[in-house]
């Protein structure tokens, strides 16, 4: 457990650190064009997110992602115990990645964003992002596992762009998010609506997946979701 612990809390880590990273080279460097930013985000967001699910999937199974860790445990692949310990990694690592990020491009490590994402439709996109998200690793991990990796770094690489938010799509990295003041921030009173919009629609697409395809497979392979109930995630492929 503290291994798969860690393994959540650094792999978090280096997601944000990448997000929010990304997003303020990419500012810098597109000379005010806000679509080459993104584009440069998108791009580097993706990339890394697959990357960091083949490194730590083996481990924890790479949730990175509360409403990934609750959906788990919900069909039995955590145990509930478990996913406090999961959460709190996950909270503390994604805060600790937008430090860094801060670290490495000389910005004061301390902010709070006042980027405003508000509104009913920012709140949709949110649903739609979270519920998408759950979609392809609920059909990937009860069809193909194998393929989880390039298949959440190519959703959400597609997210950032199809969703009026950019597709935050993850709790801990909407809390972390309202902590820098860059082209990636979200203004703290902004982030409950997010993370209510995920947590819904990571319950939604769960319900629809546990009918769709309802059955579970005995052995996870090294990624994400879901495991047996009651045994260690997988070791490797």
């Amino acid at each position: 457990m503290v291994r798969r612990v860690a393994a959540e809390a650094v792999g978090t880590a280096l997601l944000l650190a990448a997000v929010v990273g990304s997003g303020i080279m990419g500012d810098r460097l597109a000379g005010g064009n806000a679509a080459l930013a993104l584009l440069a985000n998108t791009i580097a967001t993706g990339a890394a997110l697959a990357a960091l699910i083949f490194t730590f999937g083996p481990v924890s199974g790479a949730h990175f992602n509360p409403a990934v860790t609750l959906a788990d445990a919900s069909q039995g692949g955590l145990r509930w115990p478990e996913v406090p310990g999961y959460v709190v990694a996950q909270a503390t690592g994604a805060i600790l990645g937008v430090w860094t990020a801060h670290l490495m491009f000389g910005e004061a490590i301390l902010q709070v964003s006042h980027h405003v994402r508000a509104g009913g439709a920012q709140l949709a996109s949110e649903f739609v992002a979270t519920f998408g998200l759950m979609a392809v690793i609920w059909g990937c991990s009860r069809r193909r596992a194998e393929a989880i990796p390039i298949a959440v770094g190519l959703y959400i690489a597609a997210a950032y762009w199809f969703t009026a938010s950019t597709s935050f799509a993850n709790p801990a990295v909407t809390l972390a998010r309202s902590f820098t003041d860059t082209f990636s921030g979200i203004r703290p009173a902004d982030a409950p609506g997010f993370i209510l919009a995920q947590l819904v629609g990571a319950l939604a697409a769960t319900l629809l997946f546990r009918w769709l395809v309802p059955s579970l497979p005995s052995r996870a392979p090294a990624v994400v979701v879901p495991h047996a109930q009651g045994k260690e995630p997988a070791r490797g492929t």
